[in-house]
């Protein structure tokens, strides 16, 4: 299976490639949506974010975090954003290895993470490959100032606390152009998609050589060619996760 990160900045366009993937039938895992999971009233994280930053985190007359006082919070304190980091990361890992796991034994072959900070976190070191979504700086802008309301000024502010995107764009596999309409952007995603999903006969063979390599471990003891056997289909699944 093909693993594909997705990333890209703030407002430049990266939701809606993700709904023309998942409209292509490519699954998507998006670390933001599993980031508001691990903050649920009763999860370990919701827990630990309560006991560092307290009980002003949460909603007034309410048990549920406030995303956007803990932003509030963490946006311009490096140490405090740390301490959040601490408390959410290692709880979304684990998400995404049990539903890239779950797209594996379903067969799909290939599967996108979605992630904003997919190179800040570490997380394309998981990926085959990384795709980033990009645009013009002014048409960021504009579209941050009209989406959230921003003024300039704040606008600039959250772009400037990002990775730069031309960093992201130089180590990425590909880079999707978002600085025309829908339509172009969707072709390009088309185009990928076409490019990059994995023959049948690779995503079949990857989910066999699990199981090959259960059926020889008996005789890889006992003979040259079951340890042959064990160490080709070993090479064989984990090749698959990193499939061209």
């Amino acid at each position: 299976m093909l693993i594909v990160g997705l990333t890209g900045g703030i407002a430049t366009g990266k939701s809606t490639v993700s709904q023309t993937l998942r409209a292509r039938g490519v699954p998507v895992i998006d670390a933001d949506v599993i980031a508001h999971q691990v903050m649920e009233p009763g999860e370990v994280s919701y827990n630990l974010i309560l006991e560092k930053f307290g009980p002003e985190v949460l909603k007034d007359d309410s048990k549920v975090i406030d995303r956007a006082k803990l932003g509030t919070i963490v946006f311009n304190d490096p140490e405090k954003r740390q301490v959040l980091n601490r408390c959410t990361h290692p709880y979304v890992r684990r998400r995404i290895l049990y539903q890239l796991l779950g797209c594996y034994v379903r067969g799909h072959p290939m599967c996108v993470l979605d992630v904003p900070l997919l190179y800040e976190s570490g997380m394309d070191k998981m990926c085959g490959k990384v795709v980033v979504v990009s645009c013009s700086s002014d048409r960021q802008i504009a579209r941050l100032m009209d989406r959230n309301g921003f003024s300039r000024e704040e606008a600039e502010s959250r772009i400037k606390s990002q990775m730069p995107l031309d960093d992201k764009e130089r180590r990425a596999t590909r880079v999707l152009d978002n600085n025309g309409g829908l339509a172009e952007l969707e072709t390009q995603v088309n185009d990928l998609v076409a490019k990059w999903t994995p023959s049948l006969f690779r995503t079949f063979g990857a989910l066999l050589a699990p199981v090959g390599i259960i059926a020889s471990l008996p005789f890889a003891r006992l003979s040259v060619l079951g340890f042959g056997t064990l160490c080709t289909c070993a090479a064989w699944a984990i090749g698959s996760l990193f499939a061209a």
